[in-house]
């Protein structure tokens, strides 16, 4: 039967196979695959185990298309932060927890009532001293964790216009890629790390700064309040759907191989550019085609073991249908899309209220359906409707002064001298 042995997965549960794989060939240990899928080592076992017994289907989540038995914790959870909001708006957790078991005969963790004040923005964590910082260990393997963050700086010396480097610094072994872009957002993060998966394949995961182009400033919409999840930039949002972890580092030394990477860049690559005569974000992404792979062999590290934890692109996938801007827009009756203050003609019937507006890094539209590309056009003019009123155009008159020998001028004189006014 024709399509009997396909087998369906999400991004994570590939994610899974492709180290459950690694280590039944027995190239990671069980503490590393621990690591990397978040499990006890006893889970990595069984999982294994699974695989091993059923196949590549091992790895597949037991619960899928069952109900969900967060059901009862989500209604449970609006009827606490009404309650919280009514009853309790000035209370601590620990004492709020409390009036709700002894009063309204509400059970849960103090933890619990913790985390769903802070998501809802009722509550803050109190501010404990400065830390002290240690230094952390570089991670095992190539492509384990990349660290990305964007420079901005006087990169061609007045030559040309100020740029911004977006970097990628391996942990294991600080080899570097980067790319000269005009500013730093959405756009030059997906394309740049386009650029870094063509090259190596997809890191396991990524560690960025704070900037609203990596993490979302947006409040969470009703949806995602019930269903507990947080409002996600389009760049997190590509990430999670190519399986990469975004860790969000919450200050500038969390990512040291990055911002020393910057420090030693602003001194000997802009050197190396300007005795180049360097003078352009082109010019400079040419020169680091050919820089990079030198910096790398001379200043990189061996990383702690040998496998390369990189995952190539899926098979028949393209990169650019994820690396891409994704909105939702509603698709009026006449079978017209308005994006960006541009109104778009669809050409195919399809029976939906909403589509999907794709926005490219190199500048193009798609418009999709169930992921299926929409003929469509551009409508450059609007045509008038009946009962529109066409506004007038009103032309400057010159001003007409009459002749000396006009009838008006010979009236109005004789009219004077008979006295008349």
């Amino acid at each position: 039967m024709p399509g009997k042995d396909i087998i369906t997965m999400s991004v994570e549960e590939l994610k899974r196979l492709n180290i459950i794989h690694k280590l039944q060939e027995k190239k990671i240990s069980q503490q590393k695959a621990s690591e990397l899928l978040e499990l006890c080592v006893r889970q990595v076992r069984r999982v294994l185990n699974r695989v091993i017994e059923e196949g590549d289907t091992g790895v597949i989540h037991k619960s899928r298309g069952k109900e969900s038995n967060r059901k009862l914790l989500d209604s449970l959870k609006r009827r606490v932060l009404i309650l919280y909001k009514n009853k309790y708006p000035d209370f601590g957790p620990t004492l709020a927890n409390e009036k709700l078991e002894e009063i309204d005969g509400i059970k849960i963790s103090t933890q619990t009532l913790r985390n769903w004040l802070i998501g809802e923005g009722l509550w803050e964590k109190t501010r404990k001293g400065k830390k002290h910082r240690r230094w952390r260990e570089r991670k095992e393997y190539f492509g384990e964790m990349l660290q990305m963050d964007g420079s901005h700086h006087d990169w061609f010396e007045g030559r040309g216009p100020e740029s911004v480097l977006m970097a990628y610094v391996d942990d294991a072994t600080s080899n570097v890629y980067g790319k000269f872009y005009d500013y730093e957002g959405t756009f030059p993060a997906m394309d740049s790390f386009k650029g870094y998966a063509k090259q190596y394949g997809i890191a396991q995961s990524l560690y960025v700064d704070m900037h609203s182009t990596y993490k979302s400033t947006a409040k969470p919409t009703i949806e995602e309040e019930l269903s507990n999840n947080k409002p996600m930039s389009q760049f997190e949002r590509s990430m999670k759907e190519l399986g990469v972890k975004v860790i969000h580092a919450l200050s500038p030394q969390a990512k040291g191989r990055a911002e020393r990477v910057f420090r030693t860049f602003q001194d000997r690559v802009i050197k190396e550019m300007r005795l180049k005569g360097i003078s352009s974000k082109d010019e400079g992404n040419e020169f680091l085609k050919e820089y990079l792979p030198e910096y790398n062999k001379k200043f990189g590290f061996k990383p702690m073991k040998e496998e390369n934890l990189h995952r190539p692109v899926e098979e028949g996938k393209d990169i650019e249908d994820i690396l891409c801007i994704k909105t939702k827009r509603a698709l009026a009756k006449d079978y017209t899309v308005a994006h960006n203050k541009k109104l778009y003609q669809i050409l195919d019937k399809v029976t939906t209220k909403h589509v999907i507006v794709e926005e490219r890094v190199d500048g193009s539209i798609l418009i999709k359906h169930n992921g299926k590309n929409l003929k469509s056009f551009e409508i450059t003019t609007r045509p008038v409707k009946k009962n529109q009123k066409i506004p007038c155009v009103y032309k400057s008159r010159q001003k007409y002064v009459p002749p000396k020998d006009h009838p008006w001028r010979k009236y109005s004189t004789s009219t004077q001298q008979r006295g008349h006014f």
